[in-house]
């Protein structure tokens, strides 16, 4: 197959979920952080999506994401409000979930500057602010083959990398220069850009295909209505 097709047939996969959008529940964690706009994506690909605060409202959803904001804040709230327990005991079960920027932080099993517990969920190695300080955020444009042939723009705010995959980990995206900054592991997806800021869907497209694919689960499964952006 040529380069052209092999990317065609890459988008083709990608733009076609097993099932009705429509009947997809997406919640955004919403204890601080970028939620409002990630629900805002949400819905306007047709998915129900609401913000997750308690436990409870993580029991009908079929898929998660874990916003931009500031990990620590994140991860103390998640342990105030009882979610981390709860959120660890899902993805086991196969909840596909996707953290952005913060949220890349919080699903890996190790953080080099890091004292914090993570969910620990990713087996890869992260760095925080791989880039620098908040005045040092900055957007180039990715080479990202699964969600299509156009380079996908992407927004960096104090954001971390990838320095350490295991195998089964599927590298999305990286800088020409080497660094990590896109990939999935399973149900498991991380970038450590913010898709939630540009008018490109086509990432929470891709999350949301993953979402679909996931076997079909007990009614008992949903969601709930719905900073400072330092990871």
């Amino acid at each position: 197959m040529g380069a052209v097709s092999a990317s065609l047939a890459i988008e083709d996969r990608f733009r076609e979920p097993t099932e009705n959008l429509q009947d997809m529940r997406v919640g955004v964690l919403a204890l601080q952080g970028t939620f409002i706009e990630h629900i805002a994506i949400l819905r306007q690909l047709g998915v129900e999506s609401s913000p997750i605060r308690l436990p409870r409202e993580l029991d009908t959803v079929d898929g998660l994401v874990i916003p931009g904001g500031e990990s620590t804040t994140m991860l103390r709230l998640m342990e105030s409000f009882g979610l981390i327990q709860p959120i660890k005991e899902m993805a086991q079960d196969g909840l596909p979930i996707w953290g952005t920027c913060a949220g890349m932080v919080l699903l890996a099993k190790n953080v080099s500057n890091y004292e914090m517990e993570t969910l620990g969920l990713m087996d890869v190695r992260i760095r925080r602010n791989a880039f620098g300080s908040q005045v040092d955020s900055f957007e180039a444009d990715l080479e990202i083959p699964l969600v299509g042939r156009e380079p996908f723009h992407a927004v960096f705010i104090r954001a971390p990398i990838v320095e350490e995959t295991r195998p089964d980990t599927e590298i999305l995206s990286r800088f020409p220069d080497g660094p990590i900054v896109a990939i999935r592991q399973n149900r498991l997806l991380a970038c450590a850009f913010h898709p939630e800021f540009t008018d490109d869907l086509r990432f929470h497209s891709y999350f949301l295909n993953i979402v679909s694919q996931r076997p079909s689960q007990e009614p008992e499964h949903g969601i709930l209505r719905g900073g400072d952006l330092r990871c």
